[in-house]
């Protein structure tokens, strides 16, 4: 692995899980982190950045199983090269792409009555030796 990125921030969205056609689970779930501070002319300043995660094979499941919009999260994988789209109003704009290698629940006990709890860590499973899993070509998204 060539680089390691660690995320903390809140899923906007359920997770949805597919599945590859070899019968590999995949979920992809999207994370907002948030940075705020105070700028010089006294004014509060947020900036969110959204990053497009995917989990594999029993994380896949995991994640699909016991995290839901608003859960909080903290995420290490890989960063992938920046996807570029334009949106609706034709603006030039780019999706981070992350490979999650362990998403780490964070919400407490109590933040989801009447759930069961999850493991508090799923982590990936071993990946081939060039950090990609084998079912790569069937990404089904």
């Amino acid at each position: 692995m060539f680089q390691q990125t660690h995320i903390i921030g809140h899923l906007g969205a359920d997770p949805e899980m597919r599945y590859t056609p070899s019968g590999v689970a995949v979920t992809s779930f999207s994370v907002a982190t948030k940075k705020s501070w105070t700028a010089a002319d006294g004014q509060r300043q947020e900036k969110t950045v959204w990053f497009r995660c995917s989990s594999w094979q029993k994380q896949a499941e995991i994640v699909t199983q016991y995290l839901k919009k608003g859960s909080k999260v903290h995420v290490i994988g890989e960063l992938d090269e920046p996807r570029v789209f334009t949106d609706r109003d034709g603006n030039a704009r780019s999706s981070l792409e992350m490979r999650a290698i362990t998403v780490t629940f964070l919400d407490s006990k109590g933040d989801n009555p009447g759930t069961a709890q999850p493991p508090a860590q799923a982590a990936a499973p071993v990946a081939s030796g060039n950090g990609q899993a084998d079912e790569d070509e069937d990404i089904p998204f």
